[in-house]
């Protein structure tokens, strides 16, 4: 699926158009992709080597990090720079004088954050797991927090041991936040693509659920021509952060109708919409989405998070047995449908189930 993939890309993210102009539509895939969110999360804790190596193994056709810095402008992976619940900082007491209150993307939050440690800090420190309700703690304790160069380093060596082209999907954290701390990550993030073989031939696709740093990312990446940009969308009623500061009065729910789907596609060539807002609907052929059609008709390819494997994530006709159980039958039900109706990429916690699903496994 993704030597096909990189000839996509060859003929869609070519200089020339200025932001605003309408894009080369990006066409369906003929397999999604698998993408493995935040590793292969579902069973060893998030963002670690750890987990994405297991999720390379069991078939993954990506990694996903998500990127945010510390205090001397490294990019690591942890889904929030608050890093109270994924890691053992609360029981440090070094670090106990930097527990305090920010307010991140309006809304205050109170703990620990990456960019009030340095890399050799954060180090020190061991991932846990986020879920431990839902998801086991044998493995909290054992791994480090791993930097955007590590995670790429991984990737290099799984590809050319698998000889096969494993994409990097790097999501942007908080951008006008960090920018506003002077950590702007855009500029560092392509210059650490750049910096590496690897990065420079593989398939990347860049996402972030804010709109500036993705108009800004495509005029800077000039004739790069295996990146993408993934525009992330949340439910209709929020909006993104960098147009709620500026005044914008934009929603999520505005950019998912059609004028605001064309509106991405001049800038992005894909959308990252949660899998609610596909709202599959039954016909004599099969299953449809509405999004999914209005999406590739702007040109846009569809790429929805998070498919989970546990009761509490999937929606009531997908469950069966306990809301904390796990229902592989159904997980996999939930993903055929959503491939059925023409998606293009899935965001996965547990590769190997959608490996399944999107193969001829039970």
């Amino acid at each position: 699926m993704l030597l096909p993939m990189l000839l996509l890309v060859a003929c869609a993210s070519r200089p020339g158009p200025p932001p605003d102009a309408p894009r080369s539509a990006m066409p369906p895939e003929a397999r999604p992709m698998i993408i493995a969110h935040r590793g292969a999360s579902a069973l060893l804790p998030e963002h670690t080597l750890a987990a994405y190596r297991r999720a390379i193994e069991d078939g993954a056709d990506a990694i996903e990090p998500d990127l945010v810095s510390t205090r001397d402008g490294v990019l690591v992976s942890r889904h929030e720079n608050e890093i109270g619940g994924t890691t053992d900082v609360a029981e440090r007491p070094e670090f106990a004088d930097r527990r305090t209150r920010k307010r991140i993307d309006g809304e205050p939050v109170e703990g620990w954050f990456t960019e009030d440690f340095t890399l050799a800090e954060l180090k020190s420190l061991r991932a846990r797991e986020r879920l431990p309700e839902l998801r086991s703690t044998a493995h909290d304790g054992r791994f480090e927090i791993a930097t955007l160069d590590e995670i790429i380093a991984l990737a290099a060596d799984a590809s050319d041991a698998r000889g096969r082209a494993l994409a990097l999907v790097p999501e942007l954290k908080h951008p006008t936040y960090f920018a506003s701390i002077g950590l702007a990550m855009e500029d560092r993030l392509l210059a650490t693509l750049a910096a590496h073989p690897y990065t420079r031939r593989a398939p990347v696709l860049i996402q972030s659920f804010e709109t500036g740093n993705l108009r800004e990312l495509r005029g800077k990446i000039g004739d790069a021509p295996n990146i993408r940009l993934l525009q992330l969308l949340e439910r209709p009623s929020k909006q993104p952060y960098d147009l709620a500061a500026s005044g914008h009065a934009t929603t999520y729910g505005e950019m998912l109708r059609p004028e605001g789907l064309r509106t991405i596609a001049t800038y992005a060539d894909g959308v990252g919409p949660p899998i609610a807002s596909l709202r599959l609907y039954a016909t004599a052929d099969g299953h449809r989405s509405a999004l999914v059609d209005d999406a590739h008709a702007a040109g846009l390819q569809v790429m929805p998070w998070t498919f989970r494997p546990e009761n509490a994530f999937l929606p009531r006709r997908y469950r069966a047995g306990s809301r904390g159980a796990r229902n592989e039958t159904g997980s996999i039900r939930q993903l055929r449908d959503h491939v059925e109706a023409g998606i293009d990429g899935l965001f996965a916690d547990d590769p190997a189930l959608a490996r399944r699903a999107l193969d001829a496994g039970p």
